[in-house]
């Protein structure tokens, strides 16, 4: 039984930095809100997994969400923002990290002709910058 892991702790926060494809996630949200088969599309893994992924890092407190018909579309919770902003410039971006927003932006680009019709409270806020 794992009960040190709760919401909004220490512990549980740095378990969904700790691993790539979680890590991957975090960066792709930072600026934009995303549903799971966009990430999916995205990170070219199965829906499956990647909703895993993102079940433990909202777990952690870390994302927001907003829900739009059947799609549930994901960002950076507002308040860890400013903090995993900082982590992330003190670290390097590699060329992966490159290569998803990329896929991200092109993906975003086709959304109106997509299954996901996008968010409309995550679509803007004063504290993100938009890419």
């Amino acid at each position: 039984m794992n009960y040190f892991v709760t919401k909004n702790s220490a512990l549980s926060f740095f378990r969904a930095l700790g691993d790539v494809t979680r890590w991957r996630i975090l960066r792709l949200v930072m600026d934009r809100a995303l549903c799971v088969c966009e990430l999916a599309d995205i990170l070219e893994m199965p829906q499956s997994s990647v909703s895993s992924h993102v079940q433990i890092i909202r777990k952690a407190g870390l994302l927001e969400s907003e829900r739009c018909g059947k799609w549930t579309y994901f960002r950076i919770h507002s308040h860890h923002f400013s903090l995993l902003n900082q982590i992330m410039k003190n670290f390097p971006e590699n060329p992966e990290h490159k290569a998803d927003l990329k896929k991200a932006k092109a993906r975003l680009k086709d959304r109106e002709n997509s299954c996901c019709p996008g968010p409309v409270k995550l679509a803007t806020s004063p504290c993100y910058s938009t890419n």
